[in-house]
C-alpha cells in the first residue's frame, strides 16, 4: 500500500467533504461527477491533442449517459471468521480485502461513482485506507445497520438523498469477493441496457436436492435440473427505481428477511426478469479462516490484470 502524509490525508478528507456539499447543492450533477466511459462514444471537449469537439447539434443527438454507482458493502461482522478481526480489513497479499474490493471498481472506468458501507467498528479504519489508496471514486463512507438488507437500505436512502436519477445504475458488491473480474461488472453494466436487474452468478457444477423437513429429520423433495441452478455472487445490479421500489415493497413485509438484494426484486417485483451475468471462481465469499486461505491464490492474477485495467483507464478510448 501507498504511503501519504498526515497533510496528504487531510486534504483528501476535505475534498471527499467538499463532493458530499456539492451533493447538497447541486445532487445530480455531483453523483454524474466523473461520466462513464464508453469506448464507442466519447464525449467532452477538445483535448490538447486536438481531438474535435462534438458540434451542438451531435451532443444534442447522443444519448445522455447515466451514473453507474457501485455501492461496497463492508458493513459485515463476520463472526464465524474472527470477531476481534473484521475480514474486510484482513490483509490478502499485503492489502486489506476491502481494498481489492474497492479498487475492482474505482479502475473500471465505466463507474462514475463508489459508495462504501460499513460497520461503525471499522469505519475509521476504512476512511484512512481510502484516504491513503487514493480513491478518488469513493463519493461517500456511511454507516450500514444490522443486516446486510439495512446496509443497502442506508446505501438506496442515501443515494435518493442525493437526486440520483431514477434510471442510474446501481451496483450492489460484497466487500469480502475481493477479487471480482472486471469482465462480470461490465457484464452487469451492460445487461441494464435490456433488463432492470441483474445479477452475477455461476452455474452449479453439483446436483441441487430440494429438501423438506420430516421430523427430526430433513428429507429429499425435489432434484431441479441442474442446468438451470446457478450460485448467486454479486454483484448484482440494478436500474435504481427497481430496486428502490423493490425495498418500499418489502419494508411493508413484516417477514422480510432476505439474505441478498436479487431476492428482494424477485420476490416484490415477480414481473421483473433478472439477467444472469457470468461470475468466476475467483469471486468467492470470504466466510471463514479456510476462505481467506483459499482467495490468496487469486491475488497474483488480479494484481496483473487490475494493472491492465488502470492503465487502459487512464487512455482516451479513441487513442485505445
Amino acid at each position: 500500500m501507498c504511503e501519504e502524509s498526515p497533510e496528504s490525508q487531510h486534504d483528501r478528507q476535505s475534498d471527499r467533504a467538499q463532493q458530499s456539499q456539492a451533493y447538497d447543492a447541486d445532487p445530480q450533477e455531483a453523483v454524474q461527477s466523473q461520466p462513464a466511459t464508453e469506448p464507442e462514444s466519447p464525449v467532452g471537449p477538445a483535448d490538447s491533442a486536438g481531438a474535435p469537439a462534438e458540434s451542438a447539434d451531435e451532443s444534442a443527438a447522443a444519448p445522455a449517459q447515466v451514473p453507474v454507482v457501485a455501492v461496497v458493502l463492508a458493513a459485515g461482522f463476520g463472526t464465524r471468521f474472527d470477531s476481534r478481526n473484521p475480514k474486510q480489513l484482513v490483509a490478502v497479499a499485503n492489502k486489506p480485502v476491502v481494498c481489492w474490493s474497492i479498487e475492482a471498481f474505482e479502475y473500471d472506468p465505466r463507474i462514475t461513482d463508489i459508495v462504501v458501507v460499513v460497520n461503525p467498528q471499522v469505519r475509521d479504519e476504512v476512511e484512512r485506507l481510502v484516504d491513503e489508496g487514493g480513491y478518488a471514486k469513493v463519493r461517500a463512507i456511511i454507516e450500514g445497520g444490522a443486516e446486510r438488507v439495512d446496509s443497502t437500505e442506508s446505501a438506496l436512502q442515501m443515494l435518493a438523498d442525493f437526486g440520483i436519477p431514477q434510471d442510474a445504475k446501481v451496483l450492489i458488491h460484497d466487500s469480502v469477493r475481493p477479487f471480482i473480474e472486471r469482465s462480470s461488472i461490465d457484464g452487469c453494466i451492460d445487461a441494464l441496457d435490456e433488463f432492470d436487474a441483474a445479477t452475477v452468478a455461476m452455474a452449479s457444477t453439483d446436483t441441487i436436492l430440494v429438501t423438506e423437513d420430516l421430523g427430526d429429520r430433513k428429507v429429499v423433495h425435489a432434484v431441479p435440473d441442474r442446468s438451470d441452478m446457478f450460485r448467486a455472487q454479486t454483484p448484482q445490479a440494478f436500474r435504481f427505481k427497481t430496486i428502490r421500489h423493490a425495498y418500499e415493497l418489502a419494508a411493508q413485509d413484516p417477514d422480510f428477511h432476505p439474505t441478498d438484494d436479487t431476492r428482494v426484486v424477485v420476490d416484490y417485483l415477480p414481473d421483473t426478469r433478472v439477467a444472469i451475468v457470468a461470475g468466476s471462481e475467483s469471486n468467492m465469499k470470504i466466510t471463514t479462516q479456510d476462505d481467506l486461505e483459499m482467495v490468496k491464490r487469486f491475488a497474483f492474477e488480479a494484481t496483473r490484470k487490475r494493472a491492465i485495467d488502470r492503465v487502459q483507464g487512464m487512455v482516451r478510448p479513441d487513442e485505445a
